[in-house]
Formats: C-alpha cells, structure tokens, sequence
C-alpha cells in the first residue's frame, strides 16, 4: 500500500504579496561602473526583478496544475513528482531527473512529445520527480540526503509506480544520480542517458603534459573549460559545500539575493519565462536552503569520491560544446558509453535551450537501447 496521492500547485496570496513587497523594497549594493567585479550586472538584475514584479504567476500555477502531479512519503520525506503515461503500448517508463538551480520545471515542454510522439518515433511514460530538498518535495527534515539516499528515493518512487524496469535521463545533479542508480540496481535500469555532466564524467585533479598532448581540440577546451570555472565560478560550490547554512540566511531573505546567485548556472536570458517559475517555486517552497545542503551532504559523503564501479548499464552522453566539460577517457572509468554525441551549442539547460537536439539525441538513444 503506498501513500501516492494526486497533488495541486496553489501558493497563498499572501507569500506573493510578500514576494512583491521584498521586491519594491531592495537594496540595492553599490557598483563602479565599467568594472566587472563577478556576478550578474546589476542592470541586468534590476530588469529581473521587475519583470518578476510583472509575472502573472496565478496564469502559469494554472498552466501547471494541467499536468498530473502527485505526492508521495519515501524514507519519511514528502516526495513529488509528475507522472504522465502514453496511450502507446510500445512506451518505455522514462524518469528525467533535474539539477541545481533547477526543478521540474526544466523538463515541461518535453513531456508532451515524449508522451506523444509522431509515429515511428520511441513514446515514454515520464515521470519527472522534484528531487528531495527541491521544490515540493522539501524542504528535507533530516541530515544525510546525500546522492546515494536520493538515489535510492528515487528507486523506491519507481518501484511504487509499479515500474520494474525504467530509463533514467538527468542533467546537472541528475547525470549523478542516474548513473548512482544504476549502480544500486543495475537489473531494473534499462539505461542511462545524461547531459551537463560533471562528476564522473570529467578529469578529477591536475592533467599531465604527456596525456594532455593526446587531447582533441574539442577536448582541450572543454579541460580549459574546466579550469576556468573551478578559477572564477567555483565560489557557490565551495559555500554550498562547506557552509550552505551562510548562504541559506541570504538567499532565504533576499529573492534578488537568490535570482541572482541562481543565475550563476541557470541564466535567464532567452528562458526567462522559466528561469521566474523556476524562482518562485523555490522561493515560496522555502527550499533554497535545503537545496543548496545537497552539496553539503555530497562533499562530506567518502562515499562519493571514492572510484565507482561500472554498472555495465548502457549509457549515453550527450555533450553540448559551448559549456559542457565531460570528455569520453574519463567518462569510459566507471561507465558503459554505448552512445557519445557532440553538439556545437545547446548550453547547461540543453533541455530548454536546444529542446529539438535535446529530444533527437534522447529519442534516438533510448530506440536503439530498448530494441
């Protein structure tokens, strides 16, 4: 007997008025102009939060509540998720697994084609959770969730659903987490596709001249890549991973405070529809904060650095150039890549910034995989 029960979006008037107030009233800090000094530009910001003052957010809960959401109770955490099925008999149970900043909202305008696809092409059942600590299924109320107790939520969520075998698509934390759970049950994941991996996926310290000098061009740049997010923007995940509760007092006060250190990985330009419901729900679930543990609980796991085993699940990666770092030497230690595809540009949110390359590289993966 689970607890699964059918779950509706409605946030009170009340937190959006609040919302609203703190907006009107920022403080604003001071800039010298013409010097970059990190971070969003503050004209930027300022156009944010007054396009957040303008955004009817009562349309867009409306719009989201068309979509089955459902609650669940796994290892004493309240868990939600999206689950819509095909009408196709031939459909494959799919769960697309989000990252930090993001939420389920990453995946809403996949849903429909992968439910309903043309004909010939693979059609999926989707089940998108809110990991938990994420959105509606947080805040978390104990210590420990780490990706290896998430993995095994998200495992037990399938095994409620009735599914005993499924395919697993994650991007961010989720490219860490699909490959975990295959490695927990290994029989029940039929395989693994990902995006804006990291961990697991790219070099882990200094990369020696000899074996450097085997590199691709493309591979290069990815390692400078790399290299240069770990000089400049590598701040948030040293603070989330050490000190989320310093960061949590300011990004729970302050929603320009935390539109703009979400920005850091989910820029809102060309996706600001999304980027300002992405914002709210964290904003008005109060799960900034226990989002941001997740790092904590990773970064103190020994667990988690220490050499993965190969699941022997097929895998497949999708790369996207103009921001991913995975390279396939080191992606190949503790993964079967079946699948390996190289795109020019698509971005951290390739799921939302190239969609249509998002659902062919998917498409085709899982067709091949699934045979």
């Amino acid at each position: 007997m689970t607890s699964i029960a059918p779950f509706t979006i409605h946030v009170p008037q009340p937190q959006l008025d609040n919302l609203r107030e703190r907006l009107a009233n920022t403080i604003w800090p001071s800039v010298i102009d013409g010097h970059d000094y990190g971070g969003p530009p503050i004209v930027g910001m300022k156009a944010l939060a007054e396009r957040m003052q303008k955004f009817d957010w009562r349309k867009k809960e409306a719009e989201l509540n068309r979509l089955p959401h459902f609650t669940t109770d796994i290892d004493s955490q309240n868990v939600h998720f999206i689950h819509v099925r095909s009408s196709r008999t031939d459909a494959v149970p799919l769960m697309l697994i989000h990252g930090w900043p993001g939420s389920f909202v990453e995946f809403l305008g996949v849903i429909a084609p992968l439910t309903n696809p043309a004909e010939g092409e693979q059609a999926f059942h989707v089940i998108v959770p809110s990991v938990p600590g994420f959105a509606f299924s947080g805040p978390t109320s104990s210590t420990g969730w780490n990706h290896d107790r998430i993995a095994h939520a998200l495992l037990e969520l399938m095994t409620q659903l009735g599914y005993d075998r499924f395919a697993i698509q994650g991007g961010d934390a989720g490219a860490l987490l699909g490959p975990d759970m295959a490695r927990l049950a290994p029989k029940r994941i039929i395989a693994v596709h990902v995006n804006a991996a990291t961990l697991g996926f790219m070099p882990m310290g200094a990369v020696d001249e000899a074996e450097m000098a085997t590199f691709t061009p493309a591979e290069l740049e990815r390692l400078q890549r790399l290299q240069d997010f770990m000089q400049v923007k590598f701040g948030f995940n040293l603070l989330q991973s050490n000190q989320p509760q310093l960061a949590a007092y300011a990004l729970s006060d302050s929603p320009v405070g935390c539109m703009a250190w979400m920005t850091q990985l989910f820029a809102p330009e060309g996706l600001e529809e999304q980027f300002l419901t992405n914002f709210v729900i964290y904003w008005t679930t109060g799960t900034i904060a226990s989002s941001i543990r997740m790092y904590y609980e990773g970064a103190h796991d020994p667990a988690a650095w220490a050499p993965k085993a190969n699941s022997g699940v097929p895998t497949g990666v999708a790369v996207f150039q103009d921001e991913d770092i995975a390279i396939r030497r080191y992606a190949e230690e503790a993964n079967t890549i079946v699948r390996w595809t190289e795109y020019p540009a698509g971005g951290h949110y390739a799921v939302m910034r190239a969609p249509d390359i998002w659902l062919r590289d998917v498409r085709e993966f899982f067709q091949d995989v699934a045979r």
